[in-house]
């Protein structure tokens, strides 16, 4: 451990990339606390702890919401964008080609559009939540100037956060987006050990030590999804270039248990939050009413990322594009032929292989609300629930691994 620090430290490059992230992320903190103008966020912060969908939004944001600072909705429009095109990938065959056969060019354009449209939707819904808000009597002043300001402020605030993810995709180590979203949940674990300790009760002494124990089972099994792999065995052919041979070796093609990482989770999560808002805006309470019943708050939850999972791993997993590339480097599953033959049997494993990894997510999604309600211990939800131990131990794996690849690339060079 010690010794990776001082690699991590003596090489140049590395050390301002995780410079860099970290400068980020205090940015992206001073924005967590810069208030929306206009509005007196006195009375948000009790109301957003009493709405689980709410609540959750508000982990991700590191407490911007609550605050209802300029960051409020954090990398949610970007995200939305993200979802909409992706969908439209799956129905207009031009978008299919754009972002699968067309390369870097391709998936840039694509990238860019979801940046276009994520400005629009940031002004959605940023009028949205603070009609919504309005509606529930948490804001008082809703005049048209403070209107105006706060919208024009709240999209500005998630255009920045989109910016400066892009920024450590591009400059820095891991995923710009999935680094934020895990610095906005790490950002409000002091908050909540604080809640915690004030909160204590000796009487419920028994139902913590098993709350405790079943979050670090909980983590356990994180870190199994993230880690976990279904190898295929493939063979190369030998060739013959003049006077050398090549190929004839074996090897493995690794299948992720849950390729899709932790995006079925966000998409999910955004998915769950809009109708309730949309709802309590037009004043449907029955539909918040339903949605916040915890059965069906559990069930769609459960639901939506098993099928995000499906959905995203086709849209990013291509078994006939694997194939292809297989097949163009000499490479044979064995006891099947190349081609067609190969691609439908790396769609059955993936099949079999993702109904596993997605009931394994949703499982793990959920479970903090089944042991929530078994103990009866309602101070941690946010703090060690299972999205978010999911999202913070996936992220942090992932960018461990690419430092450790960076510091591989090194000790090869040298």
């Amino acid at each position: 451990m010690f010794k990776k620090l001082t690699d991590i430290l003596k090489a140049k490059d590395l050390r301002y990339k995780i410079l860099f992230v970290l400068g980020i992320f205090a940015i992206f903190r001073l924005m967590a606390n810069i208030p929306v103008p206009g509005i007196d966020a006195s009375r948000i912060q009790q109301f957003f702890a009493g709405n689980q969908f709410l609540g959750m939004m508000n982990l991700f944001t590191g407490g911007a919401m609550d605050n209802l600072s300029i960051a409020m909705l954090g990398l949610g429009p970007y995200i939305t964008a993200t979802i909409v095109f992706q969908l439209l990938t799956m129905i207009f065959p031009a978008f299919e080609k754009m972002y699968k056969e067309e390369g870097a060019a391709g998936r840039q354009k694509f990238n860019q559009y979801c940046r276009i449209a994520s400005i629009p939707l940031a002004m959605i819904q940023g009028y949205s939540m603070l009609f919504f808000l309005k509606a529930q009597n948490v804001i008082t002043t809703f005049d048209l100037p403070t209107i105006i300001a706060a919208v024009f402020a709240i999209t500005a605030g998630s255009t920045i956060l989109m910016w400066l993810g892009e920024l450590v995709s591009e400059k820095g180590i891991g995923n710009g987006v999935s680094l934020l979203i895990f610095a906005g949940i790490v950002a409000s674990f002091p908050s909540s050990i604080q809640q915690m300790f004030i909160a204590f009760d000796q009487s419920q002494i028994f139902s913590y030590i098993l709350f405790f124990v079943s979050s670090l089972l909980i983590i356990a099994g994180v870190v199994m999804i993230s880690e976990g792999r279904r190898n295929i065995p493939v063979s190369y052919a030998k060739r013959v270039r003049g006077n050398k041979m090549y190929g004839g070796a074996s090897t493995y093609l690794p299948l992720n248990i849950n390729p899709a990482g932790v995006i079925p989770i966000i998409f999910a999560i955004a998915l769950l939050t809009i109708p309730s808002m949309i709802a309590t805006g037009f004043g449907w309470s029955w539909v918040s009413e339903f949605l916040n019943n915890p059965w069906v708050y559990g069930i769609l939850y459960f639901l939506l990322v098993f099928i995000f999972t499906f959905f995203y791993t086709a849209v990013t997993f291509n078994p006939k594009d694997v194939s292809t590339n297989l097949q163009k480097m000499g490479g044979f599953v064995p006891g099947i032929r190349p081609g067609e033959n190969t691609a439908q049997y790396l769609q059955g494993i993936l099949n079999r292989v993702l109904i596993i990894g997605a009931s394994s997510l949703g499982i793990v999604a959920i479970l903090p609300s089944i042991v929530q309600g078994a103990t009866g211990v309602q101070q941690f939800s946010f703090l060690i629930g299972g999205t978010s131990l999911l999202i913070v131990v996936s992220v942090a794996l992932e960018t461990m691994k690419q430092i450790d690849s960076q510091l591989e690339m090194r000790e090869y060079d040298s």
